[in-house]
């Protein structure tokens, strides 16, 4: 089989999680409790048995590269291939590229030194656990040039909006990408692409001072190229607002997503932090919640998630909130729908109330 080498491409990942990206890119946001949302792309690009892989950065990466090291936690420290953190490096005074041209120009040497020929390219905000293969084979059975990864959903949520859509002829040959909501087939950001044909059309694009390779390479080329589609019809769903953030980290708190995400495949790799377990203190009280290793209970928590080393103290009280690494909720503070991103201290005897659909979030290293 020909072989197949990986890129997640964060280039147009902008800061959709308002305060929870004020200083981390959107794919090293926190989530389900002890994971990132670029865990779940790269888990997937390593179950397909890509052993390269390069992560195009362009703003706010420190958060990233700390959380991803050398990426041996993937099994991707390797002496051949291995984990590539590509951040923005343009040093060609004559270099007219723009957008995520300019990482693909600028680290051509990435795709030139390889021996694949294909590419699968993701961005981090579909969330799914699964291997690639069989949408690999079929990108080599139909002879594509790209084969763009697809979920049809049942109905239009928020997150859906801006998500292209995909539209075929009777051959299953991809005629159009377009914003139709009527269309419930949804474009999941990531695709495989021949090698030879991706070099192709970044020079093209360049040439014709383009600046995107999705929309501007393939969307426009699509009646010149071979483009297919393979329909992913596992537990999956994207996370790019506050709102679904927040929403599908309280999904998770039912069995059956738990179970659909986590358990109907092999498990999803994240950075290794060896804390000891929970402790429930004589006067906590927890229900149907989410807790990671390393936490001190000694208040009331229902329907939330919580992240590793948190502290909750006696008479503290947390509903239907997610509070994130190493936060202290000290005495007599009540939380509900509220999102504390990490290192949060909330002194004594405050109130914190948000919406499910608008969350109170307070940035990371607030002492309130």
């Amino acid at each position: 089989m020909s072989k197949l080498m990986g890129l997640i491409n964060l280039e147009h990942e902008h800061e959709f999680l308002e305060e929870l990206t004020y200083f981390r890119c959107g794919a090293a946001a926190p989530f389900a409790g002890r994971y990132r949302l670029i865990d779940f792309t790269l888990s997937n690009m390593v179950k397909t048995n890509i052993t390269e892989v390069a992560i195009f950065t362009s703003r706010k990466y420190r958060s990233l590269m700390d959380h991803l090291g050398t990426g041996g936690d993937w099994e991707l420290a390797r002496r051949h291939g291995g984990l590539f953190i590509l951040p923005p490096d343009w040093n060609d005074p004559t270099d007219i590229s723009r957008g995520d041209l300019r990482h693909f120009h600028n680290n051509r040497d990435y795709f030139h030194r390889s021996k694949a020929e294909h590419v699968l390219i993701s961005g981090s905000q579909f969330i799914a656990n699964t291997s690639y293969d069989k949408a690999f084979q079929h990108h080599l059975d139909t002879d594509a040039d790209v084969t763009l990864i697809t979920t049809s959903i049942q109905e239009n949520l928020p997150e859906h909006t801006a998500q292209l859509r995909v539209e075929k002829d009777e051959n299953g040959r991809v005629t159009n990408m377009t914003n139709d909501q009527n269309n419930h087939e949804v474009f999941s950001n990531a695709y495989i692409i021949k090698k030879d044909v991706l070099i192709d059309l970044v020079d093209q694009c360049i040439a014709f001072h383009r600046d995107h390779l999705l929309l501007h390479g393939v969307k426009e080329n699509i009646s010149k190229l071979n483009v297919r589609t393979f329909q992913y019809e596992g537990y999956s769903f994207f996370v790019n607002s506050v709102e679904s953030f927040f929403r599908h980290n309280m999904n998770l708190l039912h069995p059956d997503a738990y179970h659909n995400l986590f358990f109907n495949n092999s498990y999803v790799k994240t950075k290794i932090s060896n804390q000891p377990p929970v402790k429930y203190r004589h006067t906590s009280d927890v229900k149907d919640s989410l807790l990671a290793n390393g936490c001190v209970i000694d208040g009331d928590i229902s329907n939330s998630v919580i992240f590793r080393g948190v502290e909750v103290h006696k008479g503290a009280v947390i509903k239907n909130s997610i509070i994130m690494q190493r936060c202290i909720i000290e005495e007599g503070v009540h939380l509900e729908n509220v999102i504390l991103d990490k290192d949060v201290k909330i002194t004594g005897g405050q109130k914190f109330m948000g919406s499910p659909e608008k969350p109170f979030i307070v940035a990371k290293r607030k002492v309130i």
